[in-house]
C-alpha cells in the first residue's frame, strides 16, 4: 500500500525526536489523509482501557473501556470499526505482528467513514514507532499505568518479551496477573530457524525476593539457550545456577521446544502443573508431569530431568499455566480449576476470537472468580502450531 509523503516523513522524523512528539506529529498529517483529527490510544496493563496519548494540538480524550466502546471492539477483533454521523469516526488497530498495542481514532468531516489506504499505512508506522522507541523514554509506561506499580512487578515486566508473538507457523500468547504486583511468575520465548523455545517459571515466594529469583531463572535460561545447550542440559544449567546463587530457593517450570517444520514437541516439566494439549477445539490430553524436580532442587535426585516428546497435529495448541490460575478461589472457597480453564479457552476459540483476545478474556474470568483479589500470581502461556501460514492471518 502506498504511503503519502507526509506519512513517509513521519517515519523519517520521529525516530530522531521521540515518543513525546509522536501524537503531535501524527495529528499534523491528518489533513493529507482527509482527516480532521487523529488520536493515538495505547492499551493499559490490565487490558481493560485504551488510554489516549496527549501532546501539543492533540484533542483531549477520555480512556475508552475495551469491553464497551467501538475503539475497544477494534482492539478486541483486530479489525477497523466505524461510526457515521456529523463527524465520522473510525478506530484502526495498532498491531505489531499479533502484539496488540492500541488503536488510532480517525475523525473525518461530513460524516464520511471511508478511509484512504494510507491511514492503515500510518497505523503500521505508528505501531512500529511505539515498539522501537518506547524504551528511550517513560511516556508510554506512564500512560499505560492506571495505578502505582510495585517494585516486584517493575522488575518482572522489564524482563519480559511482548505478550504476543507470531511467526506464521507458530503463535505464542502470554498473560500475567495481578499486573501491578506480580512477583515470581515469568515466561520467555525465542524463535531460531524452525525451533521455537518456550519457558514458564514460577519462583517460590512473594514480592521482590520472588521477582529477583524469577529474574535469575529467566537470565539463566536465556544464557543456556543462547549457548546452544539442548533442552535437557538447559534445564540442568538453570537448576545448578539457582542452587549456586540462591541455595534453598526453587522454581517450578516448563521448558519446551517446538520444531515448527515438523510439529515435534519436547518438554521438561519441573515440579509444575501438567501442560494441556488442545486438539480440534477441545482437550486432547494432559501431558505427563512432573518429569523433573523443581529447578534448584535437582541435587536431591540422582536422576536428571526427563524430556517427554509429543507429535503435534496442525492446529494443536499447548496451554501452560501456573498454579495461581487453577487455585484461584472464590469467596465461597471454590477453586477455579482445570476444567473451568479448559472450558473458557475452548469456548473462546470456538467463537473465532484471536488468540490474544481469548487469553485476555481468561484473565478477566480469573479475576472475577476471585473478586479481583488474587492471592497468588496467575500466569498462562498459549502456544499454537499452524504449519499452514494462512491459518494465522488476522489473529
Amino acid at each position: 500500500m502506498e504511503l503519502v509523503a507526509e506519512v513517509r516523513q513521519l517515519l523519517a522524523d520521529v525516530p530522531c525526536a521521540g515518543l513525546d512528539e509522536l501524537p503531535g506529529s501524527v495529528i499534523a498529517v491528518a489533513p493529507a489523509l482527509g482527516a480532521t483529527e487523529i488520536v493515538i490510544y495505547v492499551i493499559d496493563y490490565n487490558q481493560t482501557y485504551l488510554v489516549p496519548l496527549d501532546g501539543p494540538g492533540v484533542p483531549r480524550r477520555r480512556p475508552l473501556p475495551v469491553d464497551a466502546s467501538l475503539g475497544g471492539r477494534a482492539f478486541r477483533s483486530g479489525r477497523t470499526h466505524r461510526r457515521s454521523g456529523r463527524i465520522g469516526r473510525s478506530w484502526v488497530p495498532l498491531v505489531d505482528g499479533c502484539h496488540r498495542l492500541g488503536v488510532l481514532e480517525v475523525a473525518t468531516a461530513g460524516g464520511s467513514t471511508k478511509l484512504p489506504d494510507a491511514v492503515h499505512g500510518l497505523a503500521a508506522v505508528v505501531a512500529q514507532l511505539l515498539v522501537s522507541r518506547r524504551s528511550y523514554g517513560d511516556k508510554i509506561e506512564r500512560v499505560r499505568r492506571r495505578e502505582p506499580m510495585q517494585l516486584a512487578a517493575e522488575i518482572v515486566w522489564s524482563q519480559l518479551p511482548p505478550l504476543s508473538f507470531t511467526a506464521g507457523r507458530a503463535m505464542v500468547t502470554g498473560i500475567l496477573e495481578p499486573c501491578y504486583d506480580i512477583g515470581g511468575d515469568v515466561f520467555d520465548y525465542a524463535l531460531n530457524g524452525d525451533l521455537l523455545s518456550v519457558a514458564l517459571f514460577d519462583a517460590v515466594g512473594h514480592g521482590t525476593e520472588a521477582s529477583l529469583l524469577a529474574t535469575l531463572c529467566l537470565s539463566a535460561y536465556r544464557n543456556a539457550r543462547r549457548c546452544g545447550l539442548d533442552l535437557r542440559d538447559t534445564t540442568r544449567s538453570v537448576d545448578k545456577l539457582i542452587h549456586a546463587h540462591r541455595p534453598g530457593s526453587f522454581a517450578s517450570a516448563v521448558l519446551a521446544e517446538l520444531d515448527c517444520a515438523t510439529g515435534a514437541l519436547r518438554l521438561v516439566v519441573a515440579g509444575h502443573p501438567a501442560p494441556l494439549l488442545l486438539r480440534g477445539g477441545r482437550l486432547g490430553r494432559v501431558l505427563p508431569a512432573p518429569t523433573a524436580l523443581p529447578l534448584g532442587l535437582g541435587y536431591l535426585s540422582a536422576d536428571g530431568p526427563r524430556v517427554i516428546e509429543e507429535m503435534l497435529h496442525p492446529g494443536d495448541q499447548l496451554l501452560l499455566y501456573t498454579d495461581g490460575v487453577i487455585e484461584a478461589r472464590s469467596e465461597t472457597g471454590e477453586m477455579f480449576g482445570t476444567d473451568r480453564l479448559v472450558d473458557l479457552v475452548t469456548r473462546a476459540l470456538a467463537d473465532g476470537l484471536p488468540t490474544p483476545e481469548s487469553m485476555r478474556r481468561l484473565v478477566g474470568a480469573i479475576l472475577r472468580h476471585q473478586n479481583d483479589q488474587l492471592q497468588d500470581d496467575a500466569t498462562a502461556l498459549f502456544v499454537e502450531w499452524t504449519p499452514d501460514e494462512s491459518a494465522n492471518q488476522g489473529s
